[in-house]
């Protein structure tokens, strides 16, 4: 056995186990002090990469929840504002039907109802313009997509989140077939022998139908005006046509190719071309065009741009002119300036999604109905004549459908999108962070139980370092025994 004194290997051997178990103990007390088994990167490079990436996308997706919750607030505000101005219009609807009661009314009633229908629209209009949330306005236009129109015929009806914002020449509109009404006109004259001898007529619309016969000995003026009341009386979406040549039609008020009616009269070709069978009008056509040469949907009068078309979608017009457009030429253009609101409802970039609300102001609701008061939008009705009253009720219907429609819409992007979105997003939260803690969080047991055998393992160590250091005392022996 060889003894030497410049190195005690073993003590050497013993103060590195014992550094080593050191360093092992103190990375213990860290993770247990800290609750975490990796504090540094050298702690596990890798899952450190894994744990940071996934620490902001859980930081991602809890800003994501506060928006949602934030949109939903919104939403909500703007909702409410809405159903406000929906009671208003019932309100403005009734005294139309009040107004239209002419036998009844006198100069007085029908100012009163005026007065009253004025004072509901300036309240209309002083909602549109004061219903925020918090300084963002929601009902006055701005919070939607507008558009102005340049051309004969055309009118800007909405857009949506997914219409894009046009140059400053606006998207080109192009009319390849106009729309029509539905219509049947009858190729017999109606004259004085078909009145006394008691024509019947019958008129079928929109699940209602009436009944006329004509009065004998009445003229041909008078029947035709108890037909065209009775008409009128039975709810039917009809209008009376009196041609020159002494024939008579009818025709739907509304355009496109969902509006028809059937109708029957007693004489061959006074109304149906057999006698007492019933005849089918003429189907209306809808509007056929593409606006920025994109496809569009036509209804009625109204062009809307698909739901895929990469600029224009959503985008709605109108065209009331007769004229289809020349291959050469445009009928006009359409400028939109694009301004919905946008919610970050993801924790990654284009996780968004969008709503626009239209303007509730009076002068913006009901626009482009077919009247013969000619009333341009809800805003100009007047309900001091019968045919006011009576075109009133139009505009006031249109209106309280686009509201009902704009709470509808809303009310289902607050369910199927944020709401929806919301779960999710709250369930992806739970389950990342339940993720991220395997990777990063300390299994407080497993270090306990470390902790504790480094700690045995640093006391045997140090009293083996004592050892260690004592051993080398025997060369001591030698040398006193020299």
């Amino acid at each position: 056995m060889a003894f030497r004194i410049n190195h005690n290997i073993s003590s050497l051997n013993t103060q590195r186990q014992l550094e080593k178990v050191n360093r092992a103990s103190s990375k213990t007390l860290e993770h247990l002090s800290s609750g975490m088994k990796i504090n540094i990167a050298a702690d596990g490079p890798a899952s450190l990469v894994i744990s940071e990436n996934m620490r902001a996308q859980i930081a991602g997706l809890n800003q994501a929840i506060e928006n949602s919750e934030n949109g939903i607030s919104m939403v909500q505000t703007a909702e409410g504002a809405l159903a406000e101005v929906n009671r208003l219009l019932i309100d403005i609807r009734q005294l139309s039907i009040h107004a239209s009661n002419a036998g009844v009314n006198d100069e007085k009633m029908l100012a009163a109802d005026q007065a009253e229908i004025e004072n509901a629209l300036r309240t209309i209009d002083r909602i549109s313009t004061v219903a925020q949330f918090g300084t963002k306005r929601l009902l006055n236009g701005s919070r939607g997509a507008n558009g102005v129109t340049n051309g004969d015929g055309l009118q800007f009806v909405d857009a949506g989140p997914g219409t894009k914002t046009s140059q400053v020449a606006g998207y080109a509109v192009k009319i390849d077939q106009v729309a029509t009404k539905s219509e049947i006109n009858g190729t017999t004259a109606l004259n004085q022998q078909l009145i006394d001898a008691r024509e019947t007529f019958t008129v079928s619309e929109g699940g209602k139908s009436i009944s006329f016969t004509t009065i004998a000995g009445e003229s041909i003026t008078s029947n035709l005006n108890e037909f065209e009341t009775r008409i009128n009386e039975g709810g039917l979406n009809v209008e009376l046509l009196r041609n020159g040549d002494g024939t008579i039609g009818l025709r739907h008020k509304e355009y496109g190719s969902e509006h028809d009616f059937s109708v029957a009269s007693t004489t061959a070709g006074v109304l149906s071309k057999v006698g007492d069978v019933t005849d089918a009008a003429t189907k209306g056509l809808d509007v056929k065009g593409t606006i920025n040469g994109e496809e569009t949907i036509g209804r009625g009068q109204v062009l809307t741009g698909k739901e895929n078309a990469p600029n224009i979608a959503g985008l709605a017009i109108r065209y009331t002119g007769n004229q289809v457009t020349p291959e050469d030429q445009i009928a006009g253009t359409v400028s939109v300036f694009q301004n919905s609101l946008i919610f970050q409802v993801g924790a990654n970039e284009e996780q968004t999604v969008a709503v626009s609300i239209r303007n509730m102001a009076p002068r913006s609701l009901a626009q482009g109905v077919d009247t013969t008061s000619d009333f341009k939008s809800l805003s100009e009705i007047d309900v001091t004549t019968f045919q006011g009253a009576q075109d009133a009720i139009q505009l006031i219907d249109k209106a309280i459908q686009q509201t009902t429609d704009e709470r509808g819409k809303l009310g289902a992007f607050q369910k199927n999108t944020l709401q929806s979105t919301l779960n999710n997003l709250r369930n992806s939260s739970e389950n990342l962070t339940a993720a991220e803690s395997v990777i990063r969080d300390a299994d407080m047991a497993a270090e306990m139980s470390d902790f504790t055998r480094n700690q045995i393992m640093l006391q045997t160590s140090t009293a083996m370092l004592a050892q260690a250091n004592q051993r080398e005392q025997v060369v001591l022996t030698l040398l006193a025994g020299g």
